[in-house]
């Protein structure tokens, strides 16, 4: 076979179509040219020049969209679609000693002082899967008992609700902790009557130089009652803010320095700081370690699935079980979770809102849920990223592609399809000397769903329509291009703001043997003004197609050869938010 034959090339295109059509629309060379010696050994004494020629038609494949790919495949090579293995569903490891409880039950626990963003969804998405595995139960518990640090908000307790509910991660039972104070209370006296705590109130500074030296403060061995004494003092306000703490005593040599007598419980003064629930009420506060872990054991958690950096907390919260005879819960620490280009710190979050950089919670930038679900990336996505990173020990670090790519999964088999023109300029095509009927599917699996239709009619043989200005690299004088569902076109004259076009042929046929480009376009008269929020906060504006202007609100479409979109308003004009190609 000649390197120069038509045969070869056509092997060569079929090879490059799919690979980009595997790849998220981008083949690549060495691996399309090993395809291509697999299936003609013959050439691989040629391999070089072979590859010259595949280099020049991977080029021209990796200019198509996704959709033109396949659209190209499953005319010509529809056997190699259907040949594409099924990825196998994900399935987590088994949870650990499940024999020993009669019933599985898992918690997510945030502090609601911010919205939850798609780290957040890790710990969410495997608790819920999990018990749900195990026909078991799963909780949500607000961790609220900072009214003063990390104080919440009370928009955020619903807020984090729909998050929850729009990741279809139902709890079956919700717990807030500034609910349970007299609880905490109760068995922080059973703590210090049993010996296992004590009230200290020596100043910051004094105590940090006697732990570090692993020696005791001398609050530690007072007795009994003059311990009960002091938090009955906290309790009726004979203590104010910094001057008592309840700490549990651990192992003074332990190696970490911050497992040593660990703060429970302090005293917060919610005159200056009320509460957003429960206002002025209480002034005592239980610590993270001391309210999760005994809520842990009092909500009968069986396994907890959380991040490696709570390993420490696991050690502080043994010596409070040990104290009261309690088994600790099975604990799954997983990796960090990193997304390249994304925040995913509450406080810096918070901050950027409060801050005006960020246009709320809501802003593309951002990988809150709430920024997420607005851009159109769905639920289903977001669930099985997680489930695919599941509970690796390791750390991870992922790239938005990596979520793209099973939105795009999902979305590709149900959004519509539309034409938008983005900056658009002018087209003159002459020499049309017919009216044309452009009948385009709104989506190309299912001919069911119906069609658009464009009416043309040229003036005198001259037909006027609108391209997008980032197609002007398509446009090159002498270059045929396809418009997309209507006749070929070659280009004669381009300047700043009109392209000269004459018609050249019908047929996607003599389209696609002259390599022509496919490009959209629309009528000049009938478009919708249209602006697209991008994920940066950038917009671009151009006009949608007509038929635009009876979307919804929350519609998820695919601007063809533009990427999907959520559209956000429609009235006059259509605001949309770009979601990703």
């Amino acid at each position: 076979m000649s390197i120069n034959s038509d045969k070869l090339e056509e092997v060569i295109r079929k090879h490059s179509l799919l690979n980009a059509y595997l790849h998220k629309g981008k083949a690549q060379p060495q691996v399309v040219l090993g395809k291509i010696i697999g299936e003609m050994p013959w050439l691989r004494e040629k391999a070089k020049e072979v590859l010259e020629k595949v280099k020049v038609i991977v080029e021209e494949v990796n200019r198509l969209s996704v959709e033109e790919q396949k659209r190209t495949l499953e005319e010509n090579w529809p056997e190699l679609l259907q040949a594409k293995a099924k990825p196998e569903k994900k399935v987590l490891p088994p949870l650990p000693n499940v024999e020993k409880y009669s019933k599985v039950v898992t918690r997510f626990s945030p502090n609601p002082d911010c919205v939850l963003h798609l780290g957040s969804a890790r710990a969410v998405v495997l608790s819920w899967k999990y018990a749900k595995m195990y026909n078991g139960e799963f909780y949500l518990r607000f961790e609220d008992t900072d009214p003063r640090y990390k104080r919440p908000v009370l928009e955020f307790y619903d807020l984090i609700r729909e998050d929850l509910i729009w990741l279809g991660c139902r709890w079956d039972k919700e717990i807030i902790q500034s609910d349970r104070l007299e609880i905490y209370y109760e068995y922080a006296k059973r703590l210090l009557e049993v010996g296992g705590g004590y009230v200290c109130t020596c100043q910051p500074q004094t105590f940090k130089e006697k732990i570090l030296s692993c020696k005791p403060c001398p609050c530690r061995e007072l007795p009994k009652e003059t311990q009960l004494e002091r938090w009955e003092k906290m309790l009726d306000g004979s203590f104010g803010e910094g001057e008592a703490v309840v700490r549990v005593k651990t192992d003074l040599n332990h190696p970490n320095p911050a497992v040593r007598d660990w703060p429970a419980i302090r005293i917060i003064d919610t005159k200056k700081f009320p509460h957003p629930r429960v206002g002025d009420k209480y002034r005592v506060w239980p610590l993270y370690n001391f309210s999760s872990g005994l809520d842990d054991h009092l909500l009968g958690i069986t396994h907890i699935i959380r991040g490696k950096e709570h390993l420490t907390n696991e050690q502080r919260q043994r010596f409070l079980y040990n104290y009261f005879g309690w088994d600790y819960p099975e604990a799954i620490h997983y990796g960090r979770l990193k997304i390249t280009g994304a925040v995913l710190s509450k406080s810096e979050i918070k901050l950027g809102v409060e801050k005006g950089v960020y246009g709320g919670y809501g802003d593309p930038r951002l990988a809150t849920l709430i920024a997420l679900r607005r851009r159109g990336i769905t639920a289903e996505a977001v669930v099985r990223l997680m489930l695919e990173v599941g509970v690796k020990p390791v750390d991870v670090t992922l790239s938005w592609e990596n979520l793209y790519a099973y939105n795009r999964k999902i979305l590709d088999p149900k959004a519509d399809r539309y034409f938008f023109v983005s900056n658009p300029i002018k087209l003159e095509v002459l020499n049309v000397e017919k009216p044309y009927t452009a009948k385009l599917h709104l989506h190309p699996d299912y001919p069911e769903k119906g069609f658009r239709v464009f009416q043309l009619k040229p003036e005198n043989g001259r037909l006027t329509l609108l391209v997008s200005t980032s197609d002007l690299n398509l446009l090159k004088p002498e270059k045929v291009v396809r418009l997309m569902g209507l006749f070929n076109i070659q280009v004669k004259n381009v300047e700043e703001k009109l392209v000269k076009a004459v018609f050249h042929s019908e047929t996607y046929e003599e389209a696609k043997k002259l390599h022509a480009p496919l490009i959209h376009y629309l009528p000049p008269t009938k478009g919708v003004k249209t602006v697209v929020v991008m994920p940066d906060g950038s917009t671009i504006e151009g006009l949608a197609e007509e038929s635009c202007g009876k979307l919804k609100a929350g519609d998820v479409i695919q601007f063809e050869r533009f990427g999907f979109v959520k559209i956000e308003k429609v009235n006059q004009e259509i605001l949309a938010y770009y979601t990703h190609k």
